[in-house]
This record gives C-alpha cells, sequence and structure tokens, in this order.
C-alpha cells in the first residue's frame, strides 16, 4: 500500500508519496490498478491524420507543426484533399479521422482570412464543422477534432458532427507562459482558458481527451496538479476519456531545440503516477511513437491505451517520429501479457452509453458499429446472415492468463458458483484468454457430457402474430387490425393446428413446440383449447409450449394462481414449457427493450412455479442487442440460483439476437447482434458458469449457421435443439438460415464437427426406432394455410 489516502492528500503530499516509493513498486502499482479496471485488454484507433490547416496564432517554443503562411501554398486543406486523405485512410482500414489545426489562425494572418473567405467561410471551426460533415457523409470513418481553444458553442456545434474532441491541458502552471517560458507569446496555452474549456465540454457531454506534456520546464509537483484538476472537472462529468502522457521531443529549428527531453524512467514515473491519482475508468495514454524501441515498456506503468496509429499518414505533430507498425504493437503487446483491442475515437465506455455522449444523429451509427464491451466490431457476421464467420478462431501460443481470469476458470471447474465480475471477467476474454475459456468449457463438456450432441425433431407452431405488447426488440408480432402496417396478422384455425400436429408425428416428430403472441382475446382457456387440439390430433405427441408470459396472461384471465393453473394445462396434455421471454433478466435492460412485459422476478415466478408443478423448462437468454456482459453475468446468476432450488430446467439456449427487421435496430437504437466471439463466448461461459447444475448448453442453428454451430460444439455445448419443420420468428426478424434442418442434415453438421449425433426427446429420454425412421423417410411439407385475423380470437370457440 502506498502511504497516503490518495483521494484526501494535497498535491505535496502526493509528491512525496510517490517519491518515497521504490520506482518498480510504484509501477507495478499503477499497472495493477489499470489492469483490475481493464483486464488485458490495451485499446488503439486506427486513424488517418488530416492536419486541416498548419497555421495557428500561439507560437509555442517546441512547436513544429505550426508554420508561416510564407511556407504554405494554401492555408488550409481543400474538400477534395480532406476527402481524398480520409478515403485512403478507409481503404486502410481506419476508422478515426483525426483534425489536428492551429488556433484561431484567422485571428494572425491575413492569409487565414483570405482562404477562408476564398473557400465560403468566416472561421476555422466554420470550415471545420463543414469537412467533418463531409467525412461522416461520404465515408465510415468518425471524426474527432483537436481544434484548440474553443467557445461553448462551438463545441456544441461540433458535437454535431464528432464523436469526441481533445485539447491538451499540458500544465497548470502559469509561469510557463511567462517571457522565456515555452508557452510565452501563446495566448491559447492560458491554462484557465483550456481548464475552462475542458470544464465545457464536460457541461455539453463531449467525450474528451486532455493531457499532460512533462519535459518543457515543469515541475513534478505541476504535474500532478495538472492531473488533480483533470480528474476534478472529470468527477463533475464522467467526460475524460483519456489522459495521454506526453514526452516533449526537442526538434530542430525550435527555441528549445537543445532543451534535454525527458528520460524512459521519468516518463515511466509520471505515467504511473497518472494511473494512480485518475479514476480507474479514465485510460491513461503514452504516444508509443515518442519512445522509440522503448515504447514496450510502457506497459510496465499501467497504460491502458496507444492511441490513434495511422498506417497512412505521419504524425504531423512529431514527424521525426513514425508510427509503430500496428503487427508490431500487437506482438509487444501480447509478449507483456496484454491483447490489443481496437476501438473507436469514442471510447468504449462512453460508446455504450451512446445516447447521453453523442448527437442523435451519431449514435444509431456508433451503436451499429460496436461490440457489448463498446469496442470496434471487427469480424462482420452477425447472427443469422450468410456473412461468414472468422474461418479459424484466432491461435496463439501457450501463455500465463492474467490471475483473475485462471482463477474464474479453476473456480467454474470446482463447480462453485461464480461471482458476477468473475463471469464478467471470462467474458471480456479475447486473444489468448478467449481460446483457454472455449478449451476449459469444452474439457467441462467433454467430462459432463461426453461426445454425444443431440437433437429432437420437432415442429414450431405460432398459432398467432397478434400481440398486445410492443417489445422493442420483435419483428414478429402484429396489430390486430387487418391493415396493420407490421405486416398481415394471422390467427389459426384449431383445423390447422390439428393438420400440423398430424403431419409432424407422420414426419417422426416427438414434439410440437407452440408459442404465440399476447392476443388480447385469448386467456386462459385458449390456452387449454391448444393443448387438447394437439392430444385430440395426436395423443403421443409431446407438448412444449407457452412462454412464461402466456403462462402469466393466462392465469390472470381467469383469476388463478400461477400453480394451479398450470396445473390444469399440464392436465390437459402440457408437457413442458419454453423459457422464453427471458430476453435479459435484468430488469434495466427490460425497460430499454420491453418495458410492458413481465419483468425479472416476473419471470422466476413462473417458472419457479412451473417446476413445482413438476414441468421442466428450458433456459434462454437473447443477447447483442442493447445490453452489456455485467447483465448477461446477472442473467446466468440468476438462471444458476433458481436451478439450484428446483432443478427444472432441462437446457440453457442462447439466442443470439437477429437485428435486422428489428424495429429498435431500424430505429438505431441496437447494436447489430453479438460479434461471432461473444456468441461463441456465451455458450462456453454458460458451461462454466451453470456447471454442474445445467449440464445442457444448446446452440441454435437457425441463428449461427453450420460455421456458428461447429464453432460453439467446439466451445461448450452439447446439443442442436429441434429440426423445427417451421421457424416463423426469427425468418420474421431477417434470419436466412432456413426453416427446418432434417434429421439427417443435423447429423452430418454433428459429425462434421467431430462428436456422435443422438436423437432425443425434449425430456432427453432416447427415441424408439420406428420415430427415428418416420423422421428419416419424412415427405415433404404441405403448405401452411395461416387464417387472417378477425375481430374475435379464434380457438376459444374450439374449446367446446
Amino acid at each position: 500500500m502506498l502511504p497516503i489516502d490518495i483521494p484526501a492528500a494535497t498535491a505535496s503530499e502526493l509528491l512525496q508519496a510517490f517519491e518515497s516509493t521504490a520506482h518498480g513498486e510504484l509501477l507495478a502499482r499503477g499497472r495493477a490498478t489499470a489492469e483490475a479496471r481493464h483486464g488485458e485488454r490495451i485499446s488503439y484507433s486506427r486513424k488517418v491524420f488530416i492536419p486541416l490547416t498548419r497555421l495557428c496564432r500561439d507560437t509555442c517554443a517546441y512547436c513544429t507543426f505550426a508554420t508561416t503562411p510564407s511556407r504554405l501554398k494554401q492555408a488550409y486543406m481543400s474538400p477534395d484533399e480532406v476527402l481524398a486523405t480520409a478515403r485512403a485512410g478507409e481503404r486502410a482500414g481506419c476508422r478515426e479521422a483525426l483534425f489536428t489545426l492551429g488556433d484561431k489562425p484567422e485571428l494572425r494572418y491575413d492569409a487565414a482570412r483570405e482562404d477562408l473567405a476564398r473557400l465560403g467561410y468566416a472561421s476555422t471551426v466554420d470550415y471545420l464543422e463543414a469537412m467533418c460533415e463531409l467525412v461522416l457523409a461520404e465515408t465510415r470513418l468518425y471524426p474527432h477534432v483537436n481544434a484548440g481553444v474553443m467557445t461553448a458553442e462551438e463545441i456544441a456545434r461540433l458535437r454535431r458532427v464528432s464523436v469526441s474532441q481533445g485539447l491538451m491541458l499540458e500544465s497548470v502552471s502559469p509561469r510557463l507562459c511567462e517571457r522565456g517560458g515555452p508557452h510565452f507569446g501563446s495566448p491559447d496555452k492560458d491554462p484557465q482558458r483550456r481548464l475552462a474549456m475542458i470544464e465545457a465540454a464536460g457541461e455539453l457531454a463531449v467525450p474528451f481527451t486532455t493531457g499532460i506534456l512533462i519535459g518543457i520546464g515543469e515541475t513534478r509537483l505541476e504535474r500532478i496538479e495538472s492531473l488533480l484538476a483533470i480528474r476534478s472537472a472529470h468527477e463533475r462529468h464522467g467526460h475524460i476519456q483519456e489522459v495521454i502522457v506526453q514526452n516533449f521531443r526537442a526538434k530542430e529549428s525550435t527555441r528549445m531545440a537543445a532543451s534535454p527531453e525527458p528520460t524512459l524512467d521519468d516518463l515511466l514515473w509520471t505515467a504511473a503516477v497518472a494511473r494512480l491519482l485518475l479514476p480507474p475508468e479514465v485510460h491513461v495514454q503514452v504516444p508509443p511513437n515518442l519512445s522509440d524501441s522503448h515504447h514496450p515498456r510502457l506497459l510496465e506503468a499501467g497504460i491502458s491505451d496507444w492511441g490513434g496509429i495511422s498506417p497512412v499518414t505521419p504524425d504531423f505533430v512529431n514527424p521525426e517520429a513514425p508510427w509503430p507498425a500496428i503487427r508490431k504493437l500487437e506482438e509487444a503487446t501480447r509478449a507483456a501479457g496484454g491483447e490489443l483491442v481496437e476501438r473507436l475515437a469514442i471510447y468504449p465506455a462512453h460508446a455504450q452509453e451512446a445516447s447521453r455522449w453523442l448527437h442523435e444523429a451519431l449514435a444509431p451509427r456508433v451503436r451499429r458499429d460496436v461490440d457489448a464491451d463498446g469496442y470496434l466490431r471487427v469480424d462482420g457476421w452477425s447472427p443469422g446472415t450468410i456473412a461468414a464467420p472468422p474461418a479459424v478462431l484466432p491461435r496463439h501460443a501457450q501463455m500465463p492468463l492474467r490471475h483473475g481470469l485462471q482463477s474464474a476458470i479453476d473456480k467454474a471447474r470446482d463447480g462453485t458458483p461464480l461471482d458476477e465480475q468473475e463471469i464478467v471477467t471470462l467474458f471480456s476474454a479475447r486473444g489468448a484468454g478467449f481460446e483457454a475459456v472455449c478449451q476449459a468449457a469444452d474439457d467441462m463438456r467433454r467430462a459432463t457430457v461426453g461426445d454425444v450432441v443431440r437433437f429432437a425433431v420437432n415442429r414450431n407452431i405460432n398459432y398467432t402474430n397478434v400481440c398486445q405488447h410492443r417489445c422493442r426488440f420483435c419483428a414478429f408480432a402484429k396489430g390486430q387490425g387487418r391493415n396493420s402496417q407490421r405486416g398481415t396478422p394471422y390467427d389459426l384455425e384449431g383445423g390447422e393446428i390439428a393438420r400440423r400436429v398430424a403431419e409432424a408425428w407422420a414426419r417422426g416428430a416427438t414434439e410440437v413446440c407452440m408459442q404465440g403472441g399476447i392476443h388480447p382475446d385469448y386467456g386462459a382457456e385458449t390456452y387449454l383449447a391448444l393443448c387438447r387440439t394437439v392430444k385430440e390430433a395426436e395423443p403421443r405427441m409431446h407438448i412444449h409450449a407457452f412462454s412464461p408470459l402466456e403462462i402469466r396472461h393466462g392465469a390472470q384471465s381467469a383469476g388463478l394462481g400461477l400453480e394451479d393453473y398450470l396445473r390444469r394445462l399440464k392436465q390437459a396434455g402440457l408437457g413442458t414449457l419454453p423459457g422464453t421471454a427471458a430476453e435479459i433478466l435484468d430488469d434495466e435492460v427490460r425497460h430499454q427493450i420491453c418495458p410492458d412485459k413481465l419483468t425479472t422476478d416476473e419471470w422466476l415466478q413462473v417458472m419457479e412455479a412451473a417446476h413445482r408443478a413438476g414441468l421442466r423448462s428450458t433456459a434462454t437468454i437473447m443477447f447483442g442487442h442493447v445490453e452489456r456482459p455485467v447483465h448477461w453475468a446477472r442473467h446466468l446468476m440468476r438462471i444458476r440460483g433458481l436451478q439450484e432450488r428446483t432443478g427444472g430446467f432441462t437446457e440453457f439456449v442462447p439466442l443470439p439476437y437477429v437485428h435486422m427487421e428489428a424495429p429498435m435496430h431500424r430505429q438505431g437504437l441496437s447494436r447489430c447482434g453479438p460479434t461471432f466471439r461473444e456468441a461463441v463466448l456465451m455458450h462456453a461461459v454458460a458451461r462454466l458458469a451453470l456447471h454442474p447444475v445445467l449440464p445442457n448448453i444448446q446452440v441454435s442453428w437457425v441463428k449461427m449457421g453450420p460455421e456458428g454451430v461447429r464453432a460453439c460444439l467446439a466451445a461448450g455445448a452439447n446439443d442442436l435443439g429441434g429440426t423445427l419443420m417451421n421457424e416463423s420468428i426469427s425468418r420474421a426478424a431477417g434470419t436466412v438460415h432456413g426453416q427446418e434442418l432434417p434429421p439427417q442434415q443435423m447429423e452430418a453438421l454433428i459429425r462434421a464437427a467431430g462428436r456422435e449425433p443422438r436423437q432425443r426427446t425434449t425430456l432427453y429420454q432416447d427415441v424408439p426406432q420406428e420415430r427415428q425412421c418416420a423422421a428419416r423417410a419424412a415427405a415433404p411439407l404441405a403448405p401452411v394455410l395461416l387464417t387472417p385475423a378477425g375481430r374475435r380470437a379464434r380457438l376459444p370457440a374450439l374449446a367446446t
């Protein structure tokens, strides 16, 4: 422990404490602090540098970026030059357009005013705003602007066309602005003006980058005072994404050409101090190109970000210092026990709260481009699409895992319940950590249930798509009126349901899975009538039916308690329940995606009542929309808690969110489903987190496709669900993976994964040979009849 209470200490007390701590220990504490918050992830942004103008009204003693009109052909880059540079960056895979420019050169130079007038703009900020808008409209890049000191009104204007802004504080020391100091003759380097802009950016909810410049004549005490000022602003507003600790580099043709540069140890000391002083969520960055071959050592001090790296343009501020190749940066990061992760210009934590931190026009775009952790989506895959997932999951040399990840895996192997943070740690795994989690899950699967992969021959029957709820993820539900703008509503007649049941039995099915919308005319008798219709058509058919939402709806309509109503359904033939309508079992998320639906506690209450009534069920999770890994962890913990009490769940079924036709995605309110890594990890982490109380982990072939199925079978999954015959809900959402996967194709897919296929019943019993033969000799399906919805629901009248 450091011999001081950091939040309560003065700058002088902090300096004394830090300087009395051994250098190695200080660095170790900085790194431990970073790893506790950010794990092994070290982020960076692939950027293109757009120096809109190199004119500046300031005359800093160390700067070679700013120049004079006589050395330029024109004061500003033209729109064509801006766009050409941006497109070159886009072709190289960049997602950030870093606009860097001098402070308001039109206040100093006639050439700047004349060039702005020629371009049709009154100020540099006006032109910058237009160029950001151009890049947004014509490319996939996100502008980040470093435009010097601006007013609140200018910051607000640029917020509309950029995802983040920046201004280096550099130092709070006013004496650096005095005659002979590095900031003499630079009015925009006044510390109070810069602090005022940082404060204004926070008030306007602008994701912000700032930092300190060391080695320009400041003292260590002044560095600490600068970091404390930044911390104070962030504590008020939460807007600081990163703090850059930038080391001064002496440059020829400047007033400080002969000044000594900070040593590497001094840089590491300052980075570690920054990490210990700043809130854990704020990233600390040290530019790797300014440390030459020593840049891998920067990780020793607890940095968590490498900043923007350009494969296209030089660092115009430090042209003598080339960027490290991204591949070399990745190798150095991994060698130090980290994992390089690409981000946008807006940092992950702020991207996850896009509604708060971004202009409404930019938030949907960012949501489409990030994963659940807020980092850049890099694989181009989404559930239900034909886009190929990564052909081969990345393979890394064996290396020790960080302690938190290894201890979570070891604890899971022992069958001990994991806590929320341990599950989040498993979900954060990337690179070698990802492989370790998947391998641990696969080993556990093999030891628990062997190499058999089971599947059922079943038929989905969605008896109505009329629904009084308006879940924001659902593209299946329709309005009751014939002219619904959301599609054609239907309400099946009993005869059509009976026909589908008989046809399914003839084709070898052992189960019908029945679910529908919450039709306002449906009541307890409707669901009882559905059960009787099935049993009259084929008494031997297992009925797997009714989501917890439908169960509650039926019970409430009859004024019955849950358990009493469930027993009536069981008597009518209900065999098991699908564990749908769970989505994410956390009310923070449910309030966003299904505010008028079951609460988390209500879902659990229905399931517990069903289990008490002797009805087993599945458990599901629908993930990849607005939630974060912490919500996944809470969901898994709640499923495990109920399973430990009742033992009623037969399997856990991850359902990746299919986004294409989902209303909330079309409105720009959700991500594009989970990434491939996240989808595979959900199956692996579920295996670890639910061990040993829930042994069956199912992978949805409808959502994941054949390649995804194979990957999940290698990461803890042991079940492929049902052949389906008719699939309506995922198809309505946009999946293209088909409505039926016959037994022969199921078996071929399983064998291709090196596993042994076996047909099962709903309750995981073996299937009679007669059923297996019927399934493999099935005739083609007859066309289905979707009876248009009328003024009243059809089924209650059939109960008699």
